[in-house]
C-alpha cells in the first residue's frame, strides 16, 4: 500500500510548538486553552498581532520553529516505522518552502521517521499537493488542512484528517491519536 503524509500538524505538533515559542519570544503567557479554540491555521491572533505582523513573526521564527524540539504526535513515529517494516511505501508531502526541504528531510530522519530516497516532496503550495498525490496514486493520505483535503475529495484516495480546532467542519474521517489509525489498519478497516 502507498501512504502519504503531510508533516506539520499532522505528524508533528508544529503549531503548538510555535505557540510556545511565540509566548516566550513575545514575553506573553497565552494559555493553550486559547490555542485549542483557534479557527484558523495561523496562531498570531491569539497574541494580538495583525495578519502582517503574524506573517513577519512566523517568517522570522522559522528556524526556531522548524528545527528545535518540536515533538511528533504520540505514536506517529512508531506507526510509520511499522508501516515501513511491513513493506508499505511512505511518502511525505509538505508545503514547507523549498529552502527548508532538505533540512526538513534530515530532521525527520534524525527524529526516527523512515524516509526513503525519492519519497519526500516539498516546496509546493497546499492546493498543489493534489498533483503529487494523483501522480503517486496513493491508497491513503493524511493531512490537517481543509484547503488540501477539500481539493482531494473527488480523488480515489482514502483521506483522513488529523483533528485540529480549525478543521472541525470537514466531513472526512478524522482521528485524534495515531494509535487510532494503527488500530484501524490492523483491523483491515479502511473507513473509520
Amino acid at each position: 500500500m502507498k501512504f502519504g503524509f503531510d508533516i506539520d500538524d499532522t505528524l508533528i505538533n508544529l503549531r503548538e510548538h510555535a505557540f510556545n515559542i511565540y509566548n516566550k519570544n513575545l514575553n506573553q503567557n497565552v494559555g493553550l486553552d486559547v490555542f485549542h479554540t483557534l479557527k484558523r491555521v495561523e496562531i498570531h491572533e491569539a497574541f494580538g498581532l495583525s495578519d502582517e505582523q503574524g506573517k513577519d513573526m512566523w517568517n522570522s521564527s522559522l528556524e526556531e520553529i522548524y528545527y528545535t524540539s518540536c515533538p511528533a504526535f504520540p505514536d506517529a513515529v512508531q506507526l510509520l516505522q511499522e508501516l515501513d517494516e511491513q513493506g508499505h511505501e511512505i511518502y511525505y508531502i509538505t508545503a514547507r518552502p523549498k529552502e527548508h526541504g532538505e533540512r526538513t528531510k534530515n530532521w525527520l530522519i534524525e527524529n526516527g521517521f523512515p524516509v526513503q530516497e525519492g519519497r519526500f516532496f516539498y516546496g509546493m503550495k497546499d492546493e498543489e499537493k493534489i498533483n503529487i498525490i494523483r501522480e503517486l496514486d496513493l491508497d491513503f493520505y493524511f493531512d490537517d488542512k481543509p484547503a488540501v483535503l477539500e481539493t482531494l475529495s473527488n480523488e480515489p484516495v482514502q483521506l483522513f484528517v488529523k483533528d485540529q480546532s480549525y478543521n472541525q467542519h470537514l466531513g472526512v474521517p478524522r482521528f485524534i491519536n495515531w494509535s487510532e489509525i494503527a488500530e484501524t489498519l490492523k483491523s483491515g478497516n479502511k473507513k473509520m
